[in-house]
């Protein structure tokens, strides 16, 4: 599909999306395709992918900004509060560049950005009136305390021995490898719980703050309830079972908490020149925040087409998603 110019709408429903229906771009394929998965090796681990540039991040954060393991054997609040403002920090950058660069600077205009609209102000849906304070509010607040403290949590556990840890040295291939799968693990981790925070219960106290963002921005990936919060970011427990470094860790916390930013930008692509440089939202995930029960989880994994939940952005997708959503709503009140 060619880009657009941005004055030309694509639809009634939408001002962007890719070639409709969404292919199957899971690696978990039968019969496994090796030139797919090397091609999708080379799309995320030997470019400078967003993933690539996360793992540079948390290597840059081992070296110079966090505080080293050996320093957090004890709690204390110097080291704690470092790790807190580094977190705080990051997020800024990141999800506050975002949102600078697509929203207020308007550096690609609506160029591949889904939803024709604009974050959203004079509104008291949102906490202040405004879409993006109320995001900035939750994001920063809860969710920087909240992945500060099971970073600080983990970080100690890994000082004392509590916990599996490995070196480079050590166990070369394991290191790489944990890289690589760690993503995949957050996915697996966030389809399952993504399909918890649905329940109608947790939906209306808990998870419907997050879903006030149908038209996403930078600020919404991370502006979740506190109890959604914690629910998510028990990904990051992993830690305590399998064998990883500090850098590994910082990477998780990295992908999970400014990652959101990125994935929640709204558009698919950053444009440098006319050409897509960095991938970032996906329309799997904008069809969610959409239509609330399908694609729980990303394009990347099979579970959505394994249970059942998959929408491919065809008419017939909608309707099936409206059938279930009451259906699950039926069955809540009977």
């Amino acid at each position: 599909m060619q880009d657009r110019p941005e004055d030309a709408p694509m639809s009634r429903e939408w001002n962007y999306h890719p070639d409709l229906p969404l292919a199957d771009t899971s690696i978990f394929q039968w019969p496994p395709s090796p030139r797919f998965l090397a091609i999708w090796l080379a799309r995320n681990w030997l470019t400078l992918s967003e993933r690539v540039m996360m793992v540079i991040l948390a290597i840059l954060l081992w070296m110079f900004a966090i505080p080293s393991i050996e320093t957090a054997t004890h709690f204390g609040v110097g080291w704690v509060m470092q790790v807190w403002v580094v977190n705080l920090l990051i997020m800024i950058v990141i999800a506050g560049g975002l949102h600078g660069y697509f929203y207020m600077w308007r550096g690609q205009g609506k160029t591949l950005k889904f939803d024709r609209r604009d974050m959203a102000t004079g509104n008291r849906l949102w906490d202040f009136s405004n879409q993006v304070h109320d995001n900035m509010f939750w994001s920063l607040g809860s969710g920087v305390a909240q992945l500060s403290a099971f970073q600080v949590l983990t970080m100690w556990l890994m000082a004392n021995g509590y916990i599996p840890a490995l070196t480079f040295a050590e166990n070369p291939v394991w290191f790489i490898l944990a890289l690589m799968l760690l993503p995949i693990w957050s996915a697996f981790h966030f389809y399952w719980v993504h399909r918890l925070l649905h329940v109608p219960f947790l939906y209306k106290h808990v998870h419907s703050l997050h879903h006030r963002n149908v038209n996403v921005g930078p600020w919404s990936g991370f502006s979740m309830h506190p109890v959604e919060h914690f629910i998510y970011l028990t990904s990051l427990m992993i830690h305590w079972i399998i064998p990883t470094h500090p850098i590994h860790l910082y990477f998780h916390v990295i992908y999970l908490g400014p990652g959101a930013a990125m994935t929640h930008t709204g558009y698919e692509d950053l444009l440098i020149k006319d050409k897509r440089r960095l991938a970032l939202g996906t329309f799997y995930h904008q069809l969610h925040h959409r239509y609330y029960e399908c694609n729980y989880g990303n394009q990347e994994m099979p579970w959505d087409r394994w249970f059942g939940t998959f929408h491919d952005g065809s008419d017939e997708s909608t309707q099936k998603t409206r059938q279930r959503k009451k259906a699950m709503y039926q069955k809540s009140r009977g």
